[in-house]
């Protein structure tokens, strides 16, 4: 899971680089259409397959939070003594975690609602698909013998 992560990072990097040019310190659009270029190129690219990552472990998490907060660095052109809280919340930007929480809260509700009784199993606890499982596992031995 870390793997997939540093490859994510690697990826992100790339692309800002190639982005550079356009958000860079020495571009001349303004801070809105940097913003934007943010929220449609790469925060899509980090927030791809974010609904699963309720379970990663923060060092994991980190590592995009570390993206996050390079290129929101570069983009507003930030001195390094200055907090990465404090440009996030002026920017009014949520971090990766809270991020993370808000996908992973409405995938859940979709779940939740969703027509389909296999998708409503998968929000059930582990001790009940356990036994789920255990009754699949059961019931397929016995169609074989």
């Amino acid at each position: 899971m870390k793997r997939l992560r540093l490859l994510k990072r690697k990826q992100l990097d790339l692309k800002l680089r190639n982005l550079c040019w356009i958000i860079g310190r020495k571009s001349q659009i303004s801070l809105e259409n940097k913003l934007l270029v943010y929220k449609v190129i790469l925060k899509p690219v980090w927030t791809y397959g974010i609904q699963l990552w309720g379970t990663a472990s923060n060092s994991s998490l980190e590592i995009l939070e570390r993206f996050q907060s390079k290129a929101l660095r570069i983009i507003t052109d930030a001195p390094r003594y200055v907090p990465n809280t404090i440009f996030k919340l002026d920017l009014q930007l949520p971090t990766v975690k809270q991020e993370a929480r808000r996908c992973s809260a409405n995938c859940r509700k979709r779940l939740d609602t969703h027509p389909n009784n296999l998708a409503n199993t998968l929000l059930k606890s582990n001790s009940e698909l356990a036994d789920l499982r255990d009754c699949i596992l059961l019931t397929s031995s016995l169609m074989v013998n």
